[in-house]
């Protein structure tokens, strides 16, 4: 009774359109078991702290003074090695890995720590950053230093990230949360050092 075209008078051809996606190897709050170097070095890159070792349950004096925590809301100092040759800077986050909010909870997010970097001193409410270094915002919804701080009667796990970044200066806004400079720290992180510890219970 005709061509073709008078045979399927309402057919209509969508145009397919496609995104591409690249998902990170590791979530950035699941720590590393054993972080290594992209260029294949024996020794990994690695953080550690003076104050505790990997997995050991921190003392009062690390705890948040907020929420019923009555802690010295002290940052330990921290210490890094064997970065990637090509990082050109730093970010480091302290992240609860715990928090019952499905997502954990962001408690410092500092970056644009210079590529000379190779640790901090820590302190009471935070640490000295060096000159360039900048604080994003917790959780809290404003920049700082928010210690550890688990509802009474748990345990929770927390985990310091250092991540080795491609770039001299985040391109991260002061308002950003800290879940968007996390995302963009993945867009540029060339590796990541972990140290997680733990706190309570209370």
């Amino acid at each position: 009774m005709g061509g073709e075209q008078n045979r399927n008078p309402h057919r209509i051809c969508f145009a397919k359109r496609t995104r591409t996606f690249t998902q990170p190897a590791t979530p950035l709050n699941k720590p590393l078991e054993n972080p290594t170097k992209p260029d294949g070095a024996s020794r990994p890159f690695n953080l550690s702290s003076q104050a505790f070792e990997p997995g050991a349950v921190a003392g009062e004096r690390y705890h948040g003074e907020r929420f019923g925590c009555s802690g010295g809301n002290t940052m330990p100092p921290l210490s890094w090695d064997e970065a990637p040759a090509g990082a050109k800077s730093f970010a480091v986050t302290l992240h609860d890995l715990d928090a019952p909010t499905g997502s954990g909870f962001w408690h410092w997010v500092a970056y644009d720590l210079p590529a000379a970097t190779t640790g901090l001193p820590g302190g009471k409410d935070g640490t000295v950053l060096p000159g360039g270094a900048k604080e994003g915002n917790t959780d809290l919804g404003t920049p700082g230093f928010f210690g550890p701080c688990p509802p009474p009667g748990r345990q929770h796990r927390y985990v310091y990230t250092v991540h080795a970044l491609d770039v001299t200066h985040l391109p991260a806004a002061a308002d950003d949360s800290p879940a968007m400079v996390g995302f963009i720290i993945w867009q540029h992180e060339l590796a990541r050092a972990t140290l997680m510890f733990k706190v309570g219970p209370r």
